[in-house]
């Protein structure tokens, strides 16, 4: 079929189109004729009809109140007619894989004329896949489960499977071997923690914070200690059927009666036989709404064991309502007497603790990961508004509180990265008992910087956007949503005080003795 062609009118004449029944307007030098949608107009029709928009170019004004995103809506449009003589449109839509132009919207290794001594064009490749991918799959599928609270589809999950996403997120490992990392484009071999933070980057820059976590992010806590603390069988049963989405893993830790004090916890396996019975609550148990397996700690006669639980009789599941959507999975747990085999136990009966905090570090780093990208984007949100935004016959940007306010931000962002990038360059050249020594104290520090910068971020972006940041739709949507949000790092994986205190404690357990002023 020949494409459609492209009428062209001169500016005088799209200008007499400029009442009621008869209404033509030109954005970015489309022609759009609204004579029929005037009605229709969510803001009404008589901001149609002002003399700055009828007939007029109003690309200032419609950007001053819409996204970019709003043309391309199919409803909207197939109301354009044509296009202005000589002009071309200067406001392109995205395209899948493509980086960001606007400054700081990019991490330095990936902004034009920068370098940086930790990534290689291995990385460069990864990261434009993975921003292809979900650009194309991901975004639209966090918008829909965004808005209706319902689970990622399975449809979704399958393909995170076939280029075993889910399994690199979990980091380099045996685990990957045999596998085939995004089509080829990286090796089990050449898989490291750099090409696992860009797969946390990049679904954070396309996701709610919600999305994030139902983003199988239970899996990612909950299925290294089968792993690593599983027996043969049950690894070979649960492992693959997780990895290729099949089955879904949550992390059932934190309860009403303890969070951080995971000493405190309540729920109790009582042997009997070849059998644990288990009974207890377990509460914010993240993708608990639609897990299959429980990654369960409890209280036993020998102290605190590790259960890998499955969903059946007398586990029960109920929704948790929080400030983020239900699309996370956030649950309450409830443990009847479930009976669990005691090959379910993974490591030795009364070292639990080892167990769960053998998986603190990486569970941290990840949110840290996560949580730096989703603020950049924030920071880009605001460049682009305070530059578009017209007041008092200026740009935002003309006012000195806002350009301090952008200073702020930039500044926080690019710290919070480097130190990132530092920590996980240590990762990649560390045996896994060197970084439980010497990397979970500042791990800890990193993610209380992070989560604080973050609501600093959120609270000077509100600033920015003003009204619109308090809107769930529009303009200021994704504000909106980090605002109301960006908290939840500061609490998942451990709360920012208790894990700054550990950072202190750590130092100062290395303190030399001959160390004096």
């Amino acid at each position: 079929m020949a494409a459609k062609s492209i009428r062209e009118f001169s500016i005088d004449e799209v200008a007499k189109h400029n009442k009621e029944n008869d209404l033509w307007i030109t954005i970015d030098s489309k022609v759009y004729d609204l004579s029929r949608f005037a009605d229709m107009h969510p803001g009404g029709a008589n901001v149609l009809y002002a003399d700055t928009v009828a007939g007029q170019d109003a690309t200032q004004i419609f950007f001053g109140l819409h996204r970019h995103e709003v043309l391309l809506r199919p409803q909207y449009s197939r109301l354009q007619i044509g296009k202005i003589q000589g002009e071309e449109e200067a406001i392109k839509a995205p395209q899948p894989g493509e980086l960001s132009q606007v400054p700081y919207a990019e991490p330095t290794w990936l902004s034009k004329g920068y370098y940086s001594p930790y990534y290689t064009e291995n990385h460069r490749r990864f990261q434009k896949a993975l921003r292809t991918f979900f650009m194309e799959v991901i975004q639209p599928e966090s918008a829909r489960c965004e808005g209706s609270g319902k689970r990622i589809s399975q449809e979704v999950v399958d393909k995170l499977g076939e280029l075993n996403i889910i399994a690199m997120r979990l980091g380099p490992g045996k685990h990957l071997q045999g596998r085939s990392l995004m089509g080829g484009i990286v090796t089990p071999e050449e898989f490291d923690y750099f090409h696992e933070s860009i797969i946390h980057a990049e679904l954070a820059r396309v996701s709610s914070r919600a999305f994030v976590d139902g983003f199988l992010a239970g899996l990612v806590i909950g299925l290294p200690p089968v792993l690593n603390y599983g027996s043969s069988e049950l690894i070979a049963k649960v492992v693959p059927e997780a990895l290729s989405g099949k089955k879904y893993v949550a992390l059932a830790i934190s309860e009403a009666f303890a969070g951080s004090d995971v000493g405190g916890l309540q729920t109790t396996a009582v042997r009997d036989g070849d059998y644990w019975v288990v009974t207890g609550t377990k509460k914010w148990i993240t993708n608990g709404t639609f897990a299959d397996y429980f990654t369960t700690g409890c209280r036993t006669d020998d102290g605190f064991t590790v259960l890998l639980i499955e969903r059946g009789e007398g586990l029960s599941t109920k929704a948790i309502k929080t400030a983020y959507s239900a699309t996370a999975g956030t649950a309450y747990v409830i443990f009847d007497k479930v009976r669990v085999p005691v090959a379910n136990t993974l490591g030795k009966v009364g070292s639990g603790m080892q167990v769960i905090l053998s998986n603190f570090n990486h569970e941290r780093w990840m949110v840290v990961a996560c949580s730096v990208s989703a603020q950049r984007q924030i920071v880009e949100e605001c460049l682009k508004w305070s530059t578009q935004r017209i007041v008092f016959g200026k740009p935002l940007t003309s006012q000195a509180v806002i350009r301090a306010k952008l200073a702020s931000m930039i500044t926080r962002v690019e710290a919070c990265q480097n130190w990132l990038e530092s920590l996980t360059h240590q990762m990649n050249n560390m045996s896994y008992s060197e970084m439980s020594n010497h990397l979970a104290g500042p791990i800890g520090l990193l993610k209380q910087f992070v989560s604080r910068s973050g609501r600093e971020t959120a609270e000077d972006a509100t600033q920015v956007f003003g009204g619109r940041a308090l809107t769930a739709t529009g303009m200021g949507k994704l504000v909106e949503n980090y605002h109301r949000t960006s908290g939840f790092d500061a609490i998942l994986a451990g709360a920012e005080d208790v894990l700054g205190d550990l950072g202190v404690r750590q130092a100062l357990r290395k303190m030399p003795r001959n160390a004096r002023l």
